[in-house]
């Protein structure tokens, strides 16, 4: 009787000696959490008491985990600074190092977002080498990458891992959201961290938790089969990589999606908002800044004509002014007629980042929203566009002829047209069309534009007819 109590006080005190905090895989050694902020942090312990110390400070934090050992808490950070530690006792100790304090965002997405450093086979990143050969530890830029999975209901855990900024990490890391940390980083010098979720060919549905499909959108996704549209299932991203982190402590969001939801363009007005929503209210950041990017000019199935872009485009503007603390970045400029990944991602990066400056640090001394169209009268033969958001250095280039228009008349058929501006007006003119009735700017699957803000950001595309979309 004797020899079995010792053997279970024995067994009783190595299982009290194993007891060790487990956290999700978001949170580990080389992370960057939000300064300034109360971050969230959670996991499970098998102990009566969870004692969390952070080493830029002296106080500690004791939590209580619940019946099946979970945990949850906040910890008040302090100004952007680092390499720190986070230590979490329950029993034994683990600990978390080279922690930096910094801004922290989201970036999602598809297969834009997806884009690499390096590419995809004959499709290149311009500027992806110099950066790549650049990228250095020192530098307090950490980059996490949720690795892809679906899931049909919601999942508690995912693999992944912060990284530092090295050649070879920034050389398969999101060229998007790797240029925006990088000119973020450039401006504020502060650790920059971000978080990339996103797969390629995939609709904005996908990112959106059932709960909301279905309040929002009651049987607009019945027709979707899931043996049959795996990754294309509404909720399945979101299960299995968005689900797993929340509420992780972010600044904002970054977002590169569009082009497999494009020939839905009026759904799309209605699920942006939604999305942006539904990651406000879970990740508990009601304020959290989101920029997008208006998917670029491609000429789909070989077809540079049909108008179904320009009405996407329209679709995502529209948005901006359903979606407090937003912005869009354009890329009607930046696309490329034979590649539905364009090239050009450090100017993305870096106008996102420009929004960013712009809005939430302070660096109000350069306008990084696009000029757009705000009203028309139609003066004989011409149409006299009024365009609004531009300074008062006006469009560029001025008072020269440029193309990229196209006018109607009562026959609805348009012709290409010029246009002249000057300042903020521009006067739009085809000898095909006496009497006009409406006008057009880069409102096709492929377009180039011609006229920009004075800081060269592009002329978004624009029409001044509600025509039906189907006409």
């Amino acid at each position: 009787m004797k020899r079995l109590f010792i053997l279970i006080a024995s067994l009783l005190v190595s299982s009290s000696l194993g007891a060790k905090v487990t956290l999700p895989s978001i949170f580990g050694d080389n992370m960057v959490l939000q300064q300034k902020s109360d971050v969230a942090v959670w996991g499970t312990a098998t102990g009566k008491k969870v004692t969390i110390k952070a080493s830029w400070t002296k106080k500690r934090t004791v939590v209580t985990p619940d019946a099946e050992g979970k945990w949850f808490v906040r910890i008040p950070t302090p100004e952007a600074g680092g390499p720190y530690e986070i230590s979490f006792n329950d029993g034994e100790k683990t600990v978390l190092s080279n922690v930096m304090l910094g801004e922290v965002w989201f970036c999602s997405g598809q297969s834009n977002m997806v884009m690499s450093m390096r590419g995809f086979i004959g499709q290149p990143v311009e500027h992806g080498a110099e950066y790549i050969l650049s990228a250095n530890p020192d530098i307090p830029i950490r980059l996490c990458d949720i690795p892809n999975a679906q899931s049909p209901v919601p999942l508690d855990i995912i693999s992944t891992e912060w990284k530092l900024n090295s050649p070879e990490v920034v050389l398969r890391y999101s060229a998007t959201a790797y240029f925006f940390a990088r000119s973020l980083y450039d401006q504020l010098k502060v650790p920059v961290g971000v978080i990339t979720a996103d797969w390629g060919g995939v609709t904005i549905e996908t990112w959106m938790s059932k709960e909301v499909i279905d309040r929002d959108f009651p049987g607009e996704f019945d027709h979707v089969i899931p043996e049959v549209s795996y990754p294309k299932t509404p909720s399945v991203l979101f299960n299995a990589m968005v689900a797993p982190i929340i509420p992780f402590t972010f600044k904002g969001i970054i977002w590169y999606q569009g082009e497999d939801n494009r020939l839905r363009p009026e759904q799309y007005s209605r699920l942006q908002p939604a999305y942006v929503k539904m990651m406000r209210e879970l990740f508990e950041n009601p304020d959290a800044p989101f920029y997008f990017v208006q998917i670029a000019p491609y000429a789909y199935d070989g077809n540079p004509r049909p108008f179904t872009s320009g009405y996407f485009f329209e679709a995502q503007q529209k948005t901006l002014a359903l979606i407090p603390h937003s912005g869009m970045v354009p890329t009607v400029d930046i696309g490329s007629y034979s590649s539905i990944h364009p090239s050009k991602k450090l100017e993305v990066g870096k106008r996102l980042a420009a929004l960013a400056l712009y809005n939430d640090y302070g660096y109000n001394m350069l306008n990084p929203n696009a000029p757009s169209y705000k009203s028309v009268i139609f003066e004989g033969s011409d149409a006299v566009i009024t365009i609004e958001n531009v300074e008062w250095m006006g469009l560029y280039p001025g008072d020269v002829p440029v193309g990229g228009f196209e006018i109607a008349g009562e026959d609805r058929v348009f012709h290409p047209a010029e246009g002249v501006s000057h300042k903020y007006t521009i006067r739009v003119h085809s000898d095909q069309v006496p009497s006009p009735v409406a006008v057009r700017y880069c409102f096709r699957n492929w377009s180039e534009p011609t006229l920009f803000s004075a800081w060269g950001i592009p002329l978004l595309p624009f029409r001044t007819d509600d025509w039906d979309i189907y006409e």
